[in-house]
């Protein structure tokens, strides 16, 4: 029934949309790529224009002038911007590294819904430094943009006392796209950051925005285009040289490697992508955040290999809910470390309708451990304009007969609409997922070692509510998934109002919200209840922000838990009532030294707990970035105390957008360890890498620290098309 009302109100509520006309490129006609957008040519193309602000002021027209045009020709595609501003002397930028977090600078924002189907697109940004960012944007239940896919295309800037331009190329090669079709999905945005001021070409109101391909408007007159044969190779060549030390009392040992690999990908029609890889490394990836876990559940990392994540928009899965059926991580790690992986393939795109995901990979055995093979599956089949449904595969075997082949089969359905009550957004989101036996001689039952739930949204400005359901069974543990917690069931609902000030010069917006999480063992019985109220949130005119908060906390611990996992701190069974509160504050990112501080005092098991949270970043000069953080925690019991503390020092500096060197430290009092990530890039030109990495571990021992492994990894990639 839901379905039907959501795909009815789709039906009855569409709307003109914008348009602009792609312009192509005439014999003899040729374009000077160098950010200014003075060709000839120009004057013959159609302007979007009449930007309109969805911040300070929704719908009211734009404080400077844009204008934005496009054309192409059999290979690629050209966007020439003009950003006007009548003090460019105030035009705002520190980034250079490509997808940097541009909530710093000014910046101009378009997506590409090349299907023209509402669903998803190609992100694509840039600033008035030059720097280039990029994603796969893909809209449901909630907005993802995986920032990992890296496209070849090209920015060039310019500078002048109007203000800033660009000039955009990005290859027909670089998207997937119907050669057919001759319309697309595109929209707009433009930062102005010294005013806080988000302008938009289209779907300017506060519940739709950039990232929403519903609200974008149509680029149309595209025609004769392709990608040429698809074919793609990047090899790789890889030098290495470890140094590790066994133990305290033992001295390193060397070892210097050469490793040589990489992918082919073929584009079997301009929507389907196949792909192969061979020896696949990850020796330019970034090292996790490191966390300290005061929790009875595991910690969630997220994915940082370049190979998992290039369409891993596909194998999202009822992602509001998390049920995870499949996580990238237990693939090629283990325990933070990397397991050789040996060859795999890969299948992603779509085929009419419906978008298609598969993945295979053989890892080899490593130590004791011996090789695996892992298949994901995912296919989603678009209905009406803006749902799906959705089924995942995944499937684990284990060399050797120690342990079964491990399976899981999932389903999820989402509805949408972005028309509710003529231009709100609802949302309904259902799953459920089980798998096989997970070791040989388990008997345990299917609704044991299954998950289901569901979930109502209501996402939109300045009310933002939902409600969620779900039941994670006792025995729950997809191999190839994450599942931090099982055997509860969980009722969830929350409601945030967050109106604009329009009658403040100090303030924009007030917000407050109420979280409710009502979590029971299967049994019914309370496990989990937390109360959180946000007493009141402010967002200032100049972007910096401050709020208050209150908690309510019960937990029935059924079991004895070792907060430290040494036995110094163990908490027995029973009920525990805690309160609480917290003040956080923030700074605006776009200044030159700024961060944020959180303050949260509550109960904790036997007695109390504080934590701080502080980030310092400054910004002495363009291209040089730098973040402190500091995590404290205090905690007091009826059985003693212990102080935590985890330090990180990142910088980086980009000396343009095609090179940068980065630094990362961190160390924290509960391992006792030291570690550092050292990384140079530079991008010869897109597509082609150069990395050098330097990692340096050390552990303290008594009052010394004592260096226990160095890694040096000096790689080259390069890509080829035809």
């Amino acid at each position: 029934m839901l379905c039907l009302i959501l795909c009815a109100v789709n039906e009855a509520n569409g709307q003109e949309k914008k348009e602009i006309s792609a312009y192509r490129l005439q014999p003899g006609e040729k374009i000077v790529l160098d950010g200014w957008v003075n060709e000839d040519f120009w004057d013959k193309v159609s302007v979007a224009g009449d930007f309109r602000q969805q911040e300070p002021f929704p719908g009211n027209p734009a404080t400077e002038k844009t204008e934005v045009r496009i054309s192409y020709d059999d290979e690629y595609l050209y966007i020439g911007a003009i950003f006007y501003d009548s003090e460019p002397d105030k035009i705002t930028a520190f980034q250079k590294k490509r997808d940097a977090a541009l909530d710093t600078d000014d910046r101009f924002v378009f997506i590409l819904d090349t299907y023209n189907d509402q669903r998803s697109a190609f992100y694509f940004e840039v600033n008035p430094l030059g720097l280039m960012g990029d994603g796969i944007l893909k809209v449901g239940q909630g907005t993802s943009i995986n920032r990992s896919w890296d496209g070849i295309w090209q920015a060039w800037v310019a500078k002048s006392d109007i203000g800033w331009s660009a000039e955009i190329r990005i290859p027909f090669m670089t998207l997937n796209f119907d050669p057919n079709a001759t319309t697309w999905g595109i929209n707009f945005l433009r930062t102005i950051r010294r005013k806080n001021e988000e302008t938009l070409w289209t779907g300017f109101q506060r519940n739709q925005g950039i990232n929403r391909p519903q609200d974008a408007g149509k680029l149309v007159d595209l025609t004769n285009i392709n990608q040429g044969i698809g074919i793609e190779a990047i090899p790789y060549a890889l030098i290495s040289e470890t140094r590790r030390r066994p133990d305290s009392e033992s001295p390193k040992n060397r070892q210097a490697t050469f490793n040589m690999g990489g992918e082919i990908n073929y584009n079997i029609n301009p929507n389907l992508k196949a792909g192969i890889t061979v020896n696949t490394d990850f020796a330019e990836t970034e090292v996790d955040d490191r966390q300290i876990n005061l929790t009875r559940f595991p910690l969630f990392f997220p994915e940082r290999r370049a190979f998992f994540l290039e369409g891993s928009n596909i194998f999202l899965f009822a992602p509001s809910s998390n049920p995870n059926p499949y996580f990238s991580r237990r693939i090629g790690l283990q325990d933070g470390r990397p397991i050789p992986i040996k060859y795999g393939g890969r299948l992603i795109g779509r085929i009419k309708d419906t978008d298609v995901g598969f993945l295979q990979v053989r890892t080899g055995s490593e130590g004791e451990r011996p090789g695996e093979h892992f298949t994901i599956g995912r296919i989603i089949q678009n209905i009406s304009e803006e749902s799906n449904v959705g089924i995942m595969y995944t499937r684990r075997e284990t060399d050797g007969d120690s342990l079964p082949v491990r399976q899981t089969l999932g389903a999820d359905l989402g509805l949408n609409t972005s028309t509710f009550l003529g231009n709100k957004n609802l949302q309904f989101e259902a799953f459920v997922v089980g798998h096989t036996e997970t070791y040989l001689g388990d008997t345990t039952s299917i609704w044991d070692r299954s998950s289901r739930g569901g979930r109502i949204n209501f996402p939109n400005q300045p009310w933002n509510a939902h409600v969620s359901y779900r039941e994670f069974g006792v025995n729950y543990d997809p191999e190839v998934g994450f599942a931090p917690r099982i055997g509860f069931r969980r009722l969830q609902p929350s409601v945030v109002y967050s109106p604009l000030w329009k009658n403040s010069k100090l303030i924009r917006e007030l917000s407050w919200e109420y979280y409710f999480e009502y979590l029971m063992q299967m049994n019914w019985r309370p496990a989990t209840v937390n109360h959180r109220l946000r007493v009141l949130g402010l967002r200032f005119e100049t972007g910096d922000i401050l709020q208050f908060s209150v908690n309510r906390n019960y937990e029935f611990l059924n079991y004895n838990f070792d907060i430290l996992r040494n036995e110094r701190f163990v908490i027995p069974i029973g009920e525990y009532t805690n309160v609480g509160y917290a003040i956080t504050a923030e700074t605006a990112r776009f200044r030159r030294l700024g961060g944020s501080f959180s303050f949260e005092e509550s109960g904790f098991w036997t007695g109390t707990q504080t934590n701080i949270k502080a980030d310092v970043f400054v910004r002495p000069m363009v291209g040089l970035n730098m973040t402190a953080t500091w995590l404290h925690s205090q905690v007091r019991l009826l059985g003693g105390s212990f102080d935590t503390h985890l330090f990180r020092l990142v910088t980086g500096y980009d000396f343009s957008p095609w090179m940068s060197v980065n630094f990362n430290v961190q160390y924290d009092n509960v391992t006792k360890f030291l570690g550092t990530n050292n990384r140079f890039t530079w991008v010869i030109n897109p597509g082609n890498t150069f990395f050098v990495v330097y990692n340096h571990n050390w552990q303290r021992y008594d009052e010394r620290l004592l260096s226990m492994e160095s890694r040096t990894n000096i790689k080259f990639a390069y890509t080829f098309r035809f």
